[in-house]
């Protein structure tokens, strides 16, 4: 299993920890009220909602990771999302351990 892999799994069991909130306006949310440890974009996430992210997590000192396209989000959580976040230290420490390993 890949460094890659491992991250998708990653997700999954954030997601079925209860960890992981997705969708735009939640994660917007959790980014706010400083709950998100690393916030997950997809590569092909329209540019508008890639600056706003963005600018969210650089105010609040939130890591961002891209380098999953929407569908490979989606497989890993489940669901059809295009941005998560991760509330649990843990799993934030996890994920960006096996990103930078991976040098994406």
């Amino acid at each position: 299993m890949n460094e890659r892999d491992r991250f998708s799994n990653l997700l999954g069991l954030a997601r079925r920890a209860g960890k992981l909130i997705s969708g735009e306006q939640q994660v917007l949310q959790s980014i706010r009220s400083q709950r998100a440890k690393v916030v997950v974009a997809s590569t092909d996430l329209g540019a508008a909602t890639q600056k706003k992210i963005s600018d969210k997590c650089t105010t609040y000192k939130v890591p961002l990771i891209s380098f999953m396209n929407r569908i490979e989000i989606s497989q890993s959580i489940g669901q059809a999302r295009t941005v998560v976040a991760i509330e649990d230290q843990g799993f934030a420490k996890a994920l960006l351990k096996l990103n930078i390993e991976e040098g994406a």
